[in-house]
């Protein structure tokens, strides 16, 4: 049996984190796959990861970046100190002990998730294994991210982008290297929303590019017209206390519901219960909360600036919302709330398109590029 190493940087709430677990478990049973992960963020990984997959953490302590910024803005010169000292050794072990390991690796083929690990596994990795660069973020025109990703593919042998835009992007600097394949559906739900429930949601991490701010902003013109409706926000991170507050200041806290994060079933549950889904990211690569949601006939409101869900949202499946126009987003919210038949037909068109994404689909495609080795 062939032997897969994916080379992460944690396992905790993330969409790569989620792709990483969702690869995982489609090819366990043809591959030995192990995921060597720097950081042990959780007791067990956010998403569920097979039995077979062996799981390495090369660190158990955590960044401590909110700890130092909290430390600096209190002035707490102690503290600073220590914190300070304390991101000094965790970035260095970060470094010196992922190299250590990719040095050893005895791999038929390694899947680096990150740019840094890139460079790390094209430069010591052993030149016996295919290497697979597998990039999950959006460039946002920022030309240093762009220059350091294409370098960090030099010594790779080929580059995974999630979206077709994307792909034809950076053909322009690695040719062929360059490949498409989408992100998976986990689960293809035999049930699908009745659309009848006055619920939205919206899924992702609690993260300033998710612009969950500018969401809440959006339902309190949306709850002004139809206050019987409510805003569902699933999921966790760094912006929750601020995501928290606004909702408190503008005394929404019986409309906006924040779950955390849930397990599949949890989430499921919630999706099957929703009528509208709403993303307002400033980047995305792809967005396949978008494709679940879809899965469940649920349509779909987007802003533009997210590229990635450009590719799978269109006026059959929903609404693209440009500029970031949050009144624009917010007339289209209440035209789905308005309109039944407006929402099942959206609905229907939403659940057929996302059966491209199933599963079996997206395996063939990585079995294409994981038989070159």
């Amino acid at each position: 049996m062939k032997k897969i190493i994916i080379v992460a940087l944690h396992l905790g709430f993330g969409g790569i984190e989620k792709a990483i677990a969702s690869f995982s478990n489609l090819f366990c049973n043809e591959y030995d796959i192990e995921i060597i992960s720097t950081y042990k963020l959780l007791d067990k990984p956010a998403f569920d990861i097979n039995k077979k997959v062996k799981i390495k953490y090369l660190i158990n302590d955590k960044p401590n970046k909110k700890e130092l910024i909290d430390s600096i803005k209190k002035l707490n010169i102690k503290k600073m100190f220590l914190e300070s000292l304390k991101s000094f050794k965790v970035l260095y072990l970060k470094r010196k002990l992922m190299i250590d390991e990719i040095k050893k690796l005895n791999s038929d083929i390694i899947i680096s998730t990150r740019p840094l690990h890139n460079f790390w596994v094209g430069k010591y990795g052993s030149e016996k294994s295919l290497k697979i660069a597998w990039e999950h973020a959006h460039h946002n025109n920022k030309k240093n991210y762009i220059k350091f990703l294409v370098r960090s593919c030099k010594n790779m042998n080929y580059l995974v982008i999630v979206s077709k835009s994307l792909q034809k992007f950076y053909k322009q600097y690695l040719g062929t290297k360059c490949i498409y394949i989408g992100l998976s559906l986990d689960y293809f739900p035999n049930e699908e929303s009745n659309l009848k429930n006055k619920e939205i949601i919206s899924v992702g991490r609690l993260s300033k590019e998710k612009g969950f701010i500018d969401l809440i902003d959006v339902f309190e013109i949306v709850n002004k017209k139809h206050n019987d409706w409510k805003l569902n926000i699933v999921g966790d991170g760094l912006e929750r206390e601020k995501i928290h507050e606004k909702i408190h200041d503008l005394g929404l806290e019986s409309k906006i519901i924040m779950h955390g994060f849930k397990k599949r079933e949890e989430l499921n549950e919630i999706y099957k219960n929703s009528s509208i889904y709403t993303m307002t990211s400033y980047k995305e690569s792809f967005g396949l909360v978008l494709i679940e949601a879809m899965s469940f006939g649920i349509p779909c409101v987007v802003f533009d600036s997210a590229k990635g869900p450009l590719e799978i949202i269109d006026k059959s499946t929903g609404f693209i919302i440009k500029n970031r126009n949050k009144e624009k987003m917010a007339d289209k919210i209440i035209e789905l709330i308005e309109n039944k038949n407006l929402r099942k037909k959206l609905g229907n068109n939403s659940r057929n398109k996302s059966r491209l994404y199933d599963k079996e689909n997206i395996k063939k495609e990585w079995q294409k590029l994981l038989i070159k080795k």
